[in-house]
């Protein structure tokens, strides 16, 4: 994982988050876009990836461990 998420970070140096709002910020975190919880699947299929920066990624995981969604 850390191999890919650097070579996806090269790739994807900005946070979409923040473009989305305008601001140009360096994406430090490679996220989930669907959290795999533990399905290989959705954790090694690069669609279901995006560049975020820190606080971006700190806000949509508080978010999205607060209203867990688990498919099986």
């Amino acid at each position: 994982w850390q191999r890919l998420s650097k070579a996806y970070l090269r790739k994807h140096p900005l946070c979409v988050k923040c473009m989305a709002r305008g601001r140009f910020t360096a994406a430090t975190v490679v996220d989930h876009i669907i959290p795999h919880r533990g399905d290989p699947h959705l954790m090694w299929d690069e669609s279901n990836w995006q560049a975020l920066c820190k606080s971006c990624h700190d806000r949509k995981t508080w978010t999205e461990d607060q209203n867990p969604v688990y498919r099986y």
